[in-house]
Order: C-alpha cells, then structure tokens, then sequence
C-alpha cells in the first residue's frame, strides 16, 4: 500500500479514532483494572467484525489476516495514578486517575489500524495480531502475563511492534535505535529495626537512623566501585522515613529506592553487593536490616535488523528527515519481556505540536496532553510495517 493510499485510508477513520481516544481519556482505568477500558476495546473491535478475546483478565486480544505467520502490534491500556490538571473538555472523571503516559493514544491508534486493515484483510501477507495489554505500569507487568499465558507461542508470533508517545519530539517525527535502549528496573526496600530510647540517652537504644545514613552513603558510592566507568547505572535512594519527634530514636527506619542499568548481568551482581553491604553497616550498628528487592522489567533490546526494517518504513512514510536516532535512557518498560522472547521494535513517537514553543509537560505529567495528529503518523507506520514486513 503506497504512502498517499495509507494517509487517505487513515482520513477516513479519523474521526473514529479520536472518539475513542477521548472516551478513553475520559474513562483512565490503573493497572490490572482495565474493565471498562477493555470492554470498549471489545466492543470496538466487534464493531469491526474482528472477534476480540479477554486475556489476562482485563486485557484483549485480537487477530486478522490468513496467513501462515504473524506479527503482533502491541498497546498498553492502563493509566496512572495522578490527579489531571489539563483543563481539556475530556479530562478524566475518575479522580485522581489520569491517561498522563499517552497509552490512551496507544490504544486508539491500534484500534484505527485494526479499521483499515480489516478492510484490505485478504491482501495482508501475513496474520496480525492485536495485542492491547494491561498492567505497564505496574509490577510484574502485563507482558509478563501474556508471555506466561503462552499467546505468542498459540497464535504463532514471529516479531512484534509497539510505540511510545515522546513529548519531546514534534508531531510527524519518530526516534528509534536498535539494541538496548531502555534499561531494566529494579524496586528496592530496605527495613532497619534498632531499639527507641530517649535521644539524651542514645547508649541505652539502637539507632537505625544512623544506620541508614551509613548504608545510603556506602550505596553511592557501591555503584561507581563495581561497574566500568563507561556503563551506565543508575542506583538511587528515593525515600528515607523514620521518626516521630525530636527527642526519641525510632525503631524503625524504611528506605526505598531503585536500581537501573542496560547489563543484565551486572545487574544481579549489584543486587547481591547491595545485599551484603547494607547487612554488614546494619550488623555494624547493632541494627537488623532486612533487605528486600522486587525484580522489576529487564532492559528493552531492540532487534537489531527489525529496527533498520523499521527505519525504513518511517523514511518512507513519514520522511528521512523525520526519522531520528533514540538516545537511549533509564526509563523502564515491560515491553522488554517480548524483547526477551522474539524480535522485536519499540519506537518512539512525537506527540509535540508543530511549533510549540510554550513548556510542554511531559511523561507523568498531570498536563501532559499529547497531540492527537500524532495518531495519523502512528497509524501509517503500523499499516505499512503489516502490508510490508517479511522474514
């Protein structure tokens, strides 16, 4: 399908999309309770004549296309929990829940596909398969769910495709890099429990205040002392509590933080020295300290020939000077399971308007408030990548 084809094929559903991309803004769901969201994605789809599933309770998958292989176009549908401050006529009406990732425009986007690919479904070279996931936001992570499920083993998935709206860069525009471009991310919980005293009397008590202030100060620099200087590694400390007045030793002190890199391998080997350290200051101090991570998403990799596959698509549809290189960041996303399993691209797509010369608020944002054009440009590359894409 050419260019100018694509576009007119994308004007004729527009309308649509944006109705729903609305309704969905207005309707955030968090994660893992996407009832509501997933219903509509059902009913759309149904709307379509292509038979949706529920899958991991509140997402949905879909399939067309009659082909021997498939690929799979994948959509997170959860929201966040943040308080909307956008003023838009359709902003949320569930308080304190808000679409502040874009994963509403995901969604939509991904609807208007299945549209116009429905309509051209005996031309397609190869099956496509929907994917609209629950839970991104959250641990374990809904693509971890679907993995475990076995989708892309049932339906046969041989590479799969996703996007993520990027306030950064204007409307028309992507950025795409291949190998690891995201890193993984880790949640990291301390507890250190000493003995309360009076602070005038700190000989008769156990002080885990103290102790936490020796094992942040022993974590920052942990870091820099195991990896090479040339990998980058994030290990913060993100939040410190304990105490309810001036003059009492607590006996408890919580720490939170996370730890973040692109090596997976040195990843654990942090994990571990983290462990050891933070024991022995705790046994140092006569505190206890119990250490406790929860394994978060692994570094996102992209398919190295898949990504140059897709940076061609995008130099032919949306234009060479629209197609830039992702510098690669510390921000996590459970697409990195599919990553894991299959080939696989995540690129990343201008939601800025043209010309926009005022602060635009990002990811996370209770302004954020992507451009809906943007859409047009996401619909394009995921309709060519179907009609193109061959292994």
């Amino acid at each position: 399908m050419t260019k100018d084809k694509i576009f007119e094929e994308i004007d004729k559903v527009f309308d649509n999309v944006i109705r729903v991309r609305r309704h969905l803004h207005l309707n955030p769901e968090l994660s893992f309770r996407e009832y509501l969201t997933c219903q509509t994605i059902l009913n759309y789809l149904n709307g379509l004549g292509i038979e949706g599933k529920v899958i991991s309770e509140t997402g949905v998958v879909a399939k067309i296309g009659n082909g021997n292989r498939a690929i799979a176009f994948r959509a997170d549908i959860d929201a966040l929990p943040i308080k909307e401050e956008t003023g838009l006529p359709f902003s949320s009406r569930n308080d304190g829940v808000m679409h502040a990732c874009g994963h509403d425009i995901h969604s939509a986007t991904l609807l208007g596909v299945a549209e116009i690919l429905k309509k051209y479904e005996d031309y397609l070279p190869n099956s496509i398969v929907f994917i609209f996931q629950p839970g991104e936001e959250k641990l374990p992570g809904g693509a971890k769910r679907i993995l475990e499920e076995g989708l892309l083993e049932k339906e046969k998935v041989e590479a799969i495709f996703a996007q993520h709206t990027d306030p950064e860069t204007e409307v028309g525009k992507i950025s795409l890099s291949p190998n690891e471009i995201l890193a993984s991310s880790d949640e990291l919980y301390w507890t250190i429990r000493g003995k309360s005293t009076h602070a005038a009397e700190p000989q008769k008590g156990t002080d885990p205040i103290r102790t936490s202030v020796a094992i942040v100060n022993a974590l920052y620099s942990l870091a820099q002392s195991t990896k090479n200087p040339l990998e980058p590694v994030v290990l913060a400390i993100t939040s410190i509590q304990g105490g309810t007045a001036t003059n009492i030793y607590p006996d408890v002190v919580k720490i939170m933080g996370t730890l973040r890199t692109f090596n997976e391998s040195l990843r654990y080997e942090i994990l571990k020295k983290i462990k050891f350290v933070s024991e022995t200051i705790s046994n140092a101090y006569s505190t206890e300290c119990l250490f406790e991570p929860i394994l978060g998403y692994p570094s996102l990799v992209n398919h190295k020939e898949l990504t140059e596959f897709v940076r061609k698509i995008g130099i032919e549809v949306l234009g060479e000077e629209n197609v830039a290189n992702f510098e690669k960041k510390m921000w996590a996303e459970d697409f990195a399971y599919y990553s894991r399993v299959i080939p696989a691209v995540f690129w990343f797509l201008g939601v800025k308007p043209k010309g926009y010369n005022g602060e635009f608020y990002g990811l996370h944002s209770s302004r954020f408030n992507p451009s809906e054009e943007s859409m047009k440009f996401a619909m394009a590359m995921f309709v060519k990548i179907a009609f193109a894409y061959s292994n």
